[in-house]
């Protein structure tokens, strides 16, 4: 047997149409210009308008930022003005409160302490027990106790200076002219 099979006989004369039609088609071959251009003004038109709008978009933003830290601070001086104004009603309602500016109220009103005694009223039965006594102007208590009197000691009697208006602060008599 010969070591040559009729496959390798056909190789060398099927590899080389093999490999030109491959060198064939891998050829270059240089492709003729044409100078078409893409239109450019619709790119730069519509580049033109996202800009625009970016930029007038940016612009209505800040506005309306500035506009919202405007109201936020207008808004916050008057809750200042509010709270001050809450904390002065609350102090005058607790000085109306006041038990001393109550009293002193009332007895402007003619109204008075009774020092006699009262009757209490038993609201089952209605019946009164007790001698209730109507108040008069003459049984009405202070309603501010005068404070403690100072001893002798510590509320000593005025010393009484007399200046000649001749003598100066000095000692040296003044000039009568």
């Amino acid at each position: 047997m010969s070591s040559t099979s009729p496959l390798r006989n056909r190789l060398p004369y099927v590899a080389p149409r093999i490999a030109q039609a491959a060198l064939q088609r891998a050829r270059l071959t240089v492709v003729p210009r044409r100078r078409t251009r893409a239109p450019r003004v619709p790119f730069v038109t519509f580049v033109s308008v996202i800009l625009l709008g970016g930029v007038v978009g940016l612009l209505m933003f800040n506005t309306s930022m500035q506009q919202a830290s405007f109201r936020e601070t207008a808004l916050q001086k008057q809750a200042t003005d509010l709270g001050a104004q809450q904390e002065a009603l609350e102090m005058d309602l607790q000085a109306l409160n006041d038990p001393a500016h109550v009293a002193a109220a009332a007895e402007r009103l003619g109204m008075v302490m009774p020092t006699t005694g009262a009757g209490v009223l038993h609201l089952g039965s209605g019946e009164i027990s007790g001698d209730p006594q109507p108040a008069s102007g003459e049984d009405r208590l202070p309603i501010e106790q005068p404070g403690p009197r100072k001893p002798a000691e510590l509320d000593p009697a005025p010393i009484k200076v007399k200046v000649d208006p001749l003598v100066g602060a000095d000692g040296v008599p003044a000039r009568v002219q």
